[in-house]
């Protein structure tokens, strides 16, 4: 869950997106929940799809994502 959060604050960096509101609004993810979760990583409401967005559009590295191995982002 870390290494989304990170990946997140990254594509917005990079302004690939405008921010956090805008991923939620763009793959339909309940941004109340995904703020909650990052607040406190035990809640329990990371969702794995969540994920997806990032690999498919943004070039994510999917074992870093998912395993930690590799650079952050696919060359």
């Amino acid at each position: 869950m870390e290494r989304f959060y990170c990946a997140l604050d990254a594509i917005v960096a990079m302004k690939k997106i405008r921010g956090v509101n805008t991923y939620c609004r763009l793959y339909e993810i309940d941004r109340r929940n995904l703020i909650a979760n990052r607040k406190d990583l035990d809640r329990g409401w990371f969702q794995v799809s969540w994920m997806y967005p990032m690999v498919k559009d943004f070039g994510v590295n999917a074992k870093w994502l998912m395993l930690g191995v590799g650079k952050m982002f696919e060359e």
